[in-house]
């Protein structure tokens, strides 16, 4: 299986992670094949900087020594790496701009589901904007300022416009009205990263993977 390797040096390698793969090892699929473990056959030990959820495509780095596993961990840590992800969302905004700052607190339930929890919540912070409105569904830009587990899908869930494809936070109350069977994972893609590392900026970007581009098309011609 070849990854689409988007950079590389000394001290990182960037690549575009395929939806369904595990990123790192963990969770309740210790044992099952993750990127990193593929990664390290051709690369050599790597470092876990950030994640991204299994069913989430694109960008994703990973330091190539310790040094630069320091220094990337505090660039995330101070907010100095700016993310975006673009997600296709259930419903259409009638905002243009719009920033949740919803307390979120992780693995509530059995479903083990981020929830909106003003008391015991954790602060987040997610800025969106609308790229594309289509018939019922719309194509936004999601720019997460903080990193809690499944942070916009949550906080786009407590906004009404659940991303399409997500059963886990679209109500299962008209599930198949606002969710129709276009996708088969949550539709959020990792488009990319910018940061400066070693005094160089960098600006990397994953392009869509074949299901991401085919639903787009197919909802820009009006299915």
């Amino acid at each position: 299986m070849g990854i689409p390797v988007l950079y590389q040096d000394e001290g990182l390698l960037v690549v575009n992670k395929s939806a369904g793969l595990a990123a790192v090892p963990g969770g309740w699929e210790k044992d099952a094949p993750n990127l990193l473990a593929r990664l390290e056959v051709d690369f050599g030990k790597l470092w876990i900087v950030h994640r991204l959820d299994k069913g989430t495509s694109g960008v994703i780095l990973f330091a190539r020594n310790a040094a630069a596993h320091r220094t990337l961990s505090l660039l995330f840590e101070n907010r100095a790496v700016a993310k975006t992800y673009h997600a296709i969302v259930c419903c259409v905004p009638s905002w243009d701009d719009c920033t949740a700052r919803h307390p979120l607190r992780p693995s509530a339930g059995h479903a083990h589901r981020t929830v909106v929890d003003h008391k015991r919540g954790k602060s987040a912070e997610t800025s969106f904007r609308v790229l594309e409105r289509f018939n019922s569904h719309a194509l936004l830009a999601a720019m997460p300022a903080t990193g809690r587990t499944h942070q916009i899908r949550a906080h786009l869930a407590a906004l009404g416009f659940p991303l399409l494809g997500d059963t886990l936070y679209t109500p299962k109350v008209g599930r198949d009205s606002i969710s129709p069977p276009l996708f088969n994972r949550p539709a959020l893609h990792a488009y990319s990263l910018a940061f400066e590392f070693d005094g160089k900026p960098l600006y990397l970007t994953a392009p869509y993977p074949e299901d991401f581009a085919l639903a787009v098309d197919k909802l820009r011609a009006g299915h």
